[in-house]
C-alpha cells in the first residue's frame, strides 16, 4: 500500500490548497524527503494525516493528541485550532465566507479482501460556518455500498491502518528512544502494550478487561449492607482520585504552555540585548542557543545515568553479600524447577492429565482439584526444605529475579569504569555549558546602555517567572505521583474486598462461565506472546547486527514475557545482560530503530512509514548504516522530514540518492507554508541559495 497524493486545504500553517505527489514508477526508489525549517509545518504535516484518517478517534493514536484535545476544551474546539489562522480571521470578519478546512489522501496498491481496486481516496473536511465534519471514502473515484454499510471510520481502521498501531508508522525519531529507555514497571507495561497492539493481542486483552469488570460487578452484587458501605467508600475514593489526577494533569499542561511562552519571551529579549551590544550576529546567537539546548539535554541524560549509578553504590559496597545473594537465587531457581510444576502453563500436558483422570472416573471440578492438590503439595515441599545450607530464603517472583540479575550483571560488567566515564562526561558537559553561557553574556549590551538596562530588567523578571513556574510544575509532578500511588493502593484494597464477597445464587453460574473464559483467554494471550517472542528476538537481533558498527557488541537478544510485563535484554558475547543505560544516545536510538522495524515487520501491515527528526544523535558511521540498511527496507514507501544540515548533511543525502523518489521543500512566506518540488540534485543547492539570502538582523 502506498500514498500517491496528499492535498491540504487551509490546514493550520498550510494556507489555501497545497498538493504533494508521492507516486513512483520505480519500486527501488522508495524514499521521499520533505525538508523544512523548524516551525514551517513538518509536525503539522503528520497531524493532518492522523486527522484525515481518524478524526475524533485520533486521541487513541497517541497521548499527545489526547492532551491537545483536552487542552483545547474538547474535540469541537480542537478542530478550530486546526484551521488556518488567516482563513479563520477572514471568516470572523465576513460571516458569509463559507470557509472549509480539508485533507485528502489517495492510496494505491491496496489489497482489500473481496474488493479489487486501483485506488482509494479518503477525504475529511470541516466547515467552520456550520461546524460540520464530513468524511468521504471513494473506491476508484466512486462511492461504494460496502464502505457505507460498515461505516467509513470502521473501513479505515480495519482495511487501511488500525489506529492502535498508527504511532509506529507516524513517529518522531527522538521520541522512539523512549522504547529503548523502558526501565520502570509502568514503562515496561507501555512497551508490552505496544507489543500487544502490533501482534493483534489487544482485542483479547480488551475482552479480558471486560470480563474482569463483569466478574467484579457479579461479586459486588453479593455484598451485604456492611460490605456495600465499605465498597461505596472505596469506589468514591477512586472516583475522587481520578478527578484530582485529571485536574492536575490539565494544570500541568497549562503550566508547560506558560513556561514555553515565557522562555520564548526571554529568548526574544536576549536577541534584543545582543543587537544593542553588537557583539555577535543573531544567527550566531541562535547557534549558541541551539548548542546550549543540546548540552542541557545531554546534562539531564548524564545526571539521570549518574543518579541511577549512585543508587547502586551501596550494593557494590556490599560485594560479598551480593555474591551470596546470586548463589541463593540460582539455588532457589533450580529447586523451584525441580519441585514446583505448573501444569496450567502447559496446555497439552494439562489436557492430557485431565483426560487420564477422567478415565479413572475423576471428572470436571474434581480433576482440577486433584491437580491443584499436587501443585500445592509440590510447593509445600519446595518451601519446607529443612537443610540449613539449602533453605529457601527469598522465594522471589520471576520479575524480581530478572531485575536483581540485571543489577548483578551490570556490576560485574564494569561498574567502576562506567561510573568514572559518567563523572568525566558530566564534568566536560558542565564546562561546555559554562563556556556557551559566557559567550552569550559577553555578547550582551554594556551595562551603561539605558535601553540594555531596561531589557535586562524585563528579562530578569521573566526568568524569575520561569523559575517559579518550573518549581510549581515540580510540585505538581510530586502531587501527581502521590495521587497515582494512592489510586493504586485503593484499587488493591478494593480488589481484595471484592474477593471476600459471597456470590448470590443467581450469579454463581455467570461467575463460573466468566472465570472459565478468563482462564482460557489468559492462556491464549500467553501462548501468542510466547510463540511470537522468538520471531521478535530474531528480528531485533538481525536489525541490530545490520545497524551497529561494533562487531559482536550485542551477541543475542532475549525477550522476557511475564504477565502484563514485557522486557527485552541485550546480551553480550558472554551471555551477560548489557545495561541499556550504558549505551550512548546514538546506540539507544539504533536499538529503538531496530525494535521499531521488528514491530512493524511483526504487524504484517504494508503501509508507508513517516519519520520526523531522522538521524538525530547518530554519528557518521551509524547514519550511513541507517540510510543504507534501515530506510530502504522498513517499508515500500518512506517519507522523511529532516532539518537539512542538522538532521541530514549533504554527505548523508548523497547516500540516500540511489533510493530517493521525490524531494520537497516547505517554504514559508508571511506566516503561510507551501510545498515546492525540486529535482533530486537541486535540493541542497536551493537550500544553500535560500541561506545566502538570509541577512542577519
Amino acid at each position: 500500500m502506498k500514498i500517491s497524493k496528499i492535498k491540504f486545504n487551509n490546514f493550520r500553517i498550510y494556507k489555501g490548497e497545497n498538493e504533494i505527489d508521492l507516486s513512483s514508477s520505480n519500486s527501488s526508489k522508495n524514499i521521499n524527503i520533505i525538508a523544512g525549517k523548524n516551525g514551517f509545518g513538518k509536525t503539522t504535516f503528520l497531524t493532518s494525516l492522523i486527522w484525515c484518517f481518524y478524526g475524533k478517534m485520533m486521541v487513541e493514536v497517541e497521548e499527545k493528541y489526547k492532551r491537545d484535545v483536552r487542552t483545547a476544551g474538547g474535540y469541537e474546539e480542537f478542530l478550530l485550532t486546526l484551521i488556518n489562522r488567516d482563513t479563520k480571521t477572514v471568516y470572523e470578519v465576513n460571516q458569509n465566507n463559507n470557509s472549509i478546512m480539508s485533507v485528502a489522501i489517495e492510496l494505491k496498491d491496496l489489497k482489500i479482501p473481496s474488493m479489487p481496486c486501483e485506488s482509494v481516496l479518503i477525504k475529511r473536511s470541516f466547515n467552520i460556518k456550520n461546524g460540520n465534519e464530513e468524511v468521504t471514502v471513494l473506491i476508484d473515484d466512486l462511492e461504494n455500498e460496502l464502505t457505507k454499510e460498515v461505516g467509513y471510520e470502521v473501513f479505515i481502521n480495519d482495511f487501511i491502518l488500525p489506529r492502535e498501531i498508527a504511532k509506529f508508522f507516524f513517529f518522531d525519531a527522538e521520541k522512539i528512544v523512549t522504547l529503548a529507555e523502558a526501565k520502570s514497571k509502568t514503562e515496561l507495561k507501555n512497551l508490552s502494550k505496544a507489543y500487544s497492539e502490533v501482534l493483534g493481542i489487544k482485542k483479547y486483552e480488551d475482552l479480558k478487561k471486560n470480563l474482569e469488570t463483569l466478574l467484579a460487578k457479579l461479586r459486588r452484587n453479593g455484598a451485604n449492607p456492611q460490605e456495600q458501605e465499605k465498597l461505596q467508600k472505596f469506589v468514591k475514593i477512586e472516583s475522587e482520585l481520578e478527578q484530582l489526577i485529571k485536574i492536575n494533569e490539565d494544570k500541568k499542561v497549562q503550566l508547560e504552555k506558560e513556561i514555553l511562552s515565557n522562555i520564548q519571551q526571554s529568548e526574544a529579549l536576549q536577541e534584543k540585548l545582543v543587537r544593542e551590544g553588537n557583539g555577535i550576529t543573531v544567527e550566531e546567537l541562535k547557534g549558541l542557543k541551539d548548542e546550549q539546548k543540546v548540552l542541557k539535554i545531554e546534562s539531564d541524560e548524564i545526571r539521570g545515568r549518574l543518579k541511577k549509578m549512585l543508587d547502586i553504590v551501596p550494593i557494590v559496597i556490599a560485594g560479598k553479600k551480593l555474591i551470596e545473594l546470586d548463589k541463593q537465587i540460582d539455588f532457589e531457581q533450580s529447586l523451584h524447577n525441580k519441585t514446583n510444576i505448573d501444569f496450567t502453563s502447559n496446555v497439552e500436558l494439562y489436557q492430557s492429565i485431565i483426560l487420564k483422570l477422567e478415565e479413572l472416573g475423576i471428572k470436571n471440578d474434581k480433576g482440577k482439584k486433584v491437580l491443584e492438590t499436587i501443585q500445592n503439595t509440590a510447593k509445600t515441599f519446595h518451601t519446607s526444605v529443612s537443610d540449613n545450607e539449602n533453605k529457601v530464603l527469598l522465594d522471589f517472583s520471576p520479575e524480581q529475579i530478572r531485575e536483581i540479575k540485571a543489577v548483578i550483571d551490570n556490576i560485574k560488567g564494569g561498574f567502576n569504569i562506567q561510573f568514572q566515564n559518567i563523572v568525566r562526561e558530566e564534568k566536560t558537559n558542565r564546562l561546555s555549558i559554562s563556556r556557551v553561557l559566557q559567550k552569550i553574556k559577553q555578547s550582551e549590551a554594556r551595562k551603561d546602555n539605558a535601553v540594555a538596562e531596561k531589557l535586562r530588567e524585563e528579562k530578569a523578571k521573566i526568568d524569575q517567572k520561569i523559575l517559579v513556574l518550573s518549581e510549581e510544575k515540580g510540585g505538581l509532578n510530586e502531587e501527581l505521583n502521590r495521587l497515582e500511588l494512592q489510586l493504586t493502593n485503593n484499587r488493591k484494597q478494593l480488589s481484595q474486598l471484592e474477593k471476600n464477597f459471597k456470590l448470590i445464587e443467581t450469579d454463581l453460574a455467570k461467575s463460573r462461565v466468566t472465570e472459565n473464559l478468563l482462564e482460557k483467554i489468559n492462556k491464549i494471550i500467553t501462548k501468542i506472546k510466547e510463540d511470537k517472542k522468538y520471531s521478535l528476538q530474531k528480528s531485533v537481533l538481525l536489525g541490530l547486527q545490520k545497524l551497529m558498527h561494533k562487531n559482536n557488541f550485542i551477541k543475542n537478544v532475549r525477550v522476557n514475557v511475564h504477565d502484563d510485563i514485557m522486557d527485552i535484554d541485550l546480551l553480550d558475547i558472554n551471555n551477560g545482560v548489557i545495561d541499556k543505560e550504558s549505551l550512548s544516545k546514538g546506540e539507544q536510538q539504533l536499538y529503538a530503530t531496530a525494535l521499531l522495524k521488528a514491530l512493524v515487520d511483526e504487524s504484517g501491515i504494508q503501509f508507508p512509514v513517516f519519520i520526523d527528526s531522522p538521524l538525530q544523535k547518530f554519528d557518521k558511521f551509524h547514519s550511513e548504516n541507517i540510510i543504507k540498511e534501515f530506510y530502504p527496507s522498513i517499508s515500500e514507501q518512506v517519507v522523511l522530514f529532516p532539518l537539512l544540515e542538522k538532521e541530514l548533511s549533504e554527505i548523508e543525502y548523497e547516500y540516500l540518492k540511489p533510493s530517493l523518489n521525490k524531494v520537497y521543500m516547505i517554504e514559508n512566506f508571511d506566516g503561510a507554508s507551501s510545498l515546492k518540488s525540486y529535482e533530486i540534485n537541486q535540493l541542497f543547492k536551493e537550500f544553500k541559495k535560500d541561506l545566502s539570502h538570509v541577512q542577519p538582523n
